[in-house]
């Protein structure tokens, strides 16, 4: 995929570093990088054991960068390729993670939510 054409919302991603057990290579540098993402419903990391790997739902998400912030952080186009499942998580800074694998990698917050509820 080259681009979101039809974004569900836009959000901040701030990268997490190698050091801080991110991706060894860095941010993705794909167009548009698809990975796996976790919502962040108050207090899961409290009252469920293994979160956020035991997390559900876990979803496929697809995010484009359009612009890179002055604190390093990406203001992104988000898409979900089974939409519908996540329209329910997608509120005005609601918070998700980004995961390859067991892996977070991202931390994320919604800035702009596109959906015609």
């Amino acid at each position: 995929m080259e681009r979101i054409v039809d974004p569900v919302a836009e959000a901040v991603v701030c990268w997490r570093t190698a050091e801080e057990g991110g991706r060894q290579s860095g941010p993705p540098t794909a167009p548009v990088y698809t990975a796996t993402s976790v919502f962040v419903l108050g207090d899961d990391s409290d009252l469920q054991p293994d979160w956020p790997w035991s997390a559900d739902p876990k979803l496929s998400i697809w995010i484009q960068r359009i612009a890179l912030r002055d604190d390093g952080s990406w203001l992104c186009k988000v898409d979900f390729p089974f939409r519908d499942l996540a329209v329910p998580y997608i509120v005005q800074e609601g918070e998700f993670l980004i995961m390859e694998g067991p892996t977070i990698v991202a931390h994320a917050q919604f800035t702009v939510v596109h959906l015609h509820r």
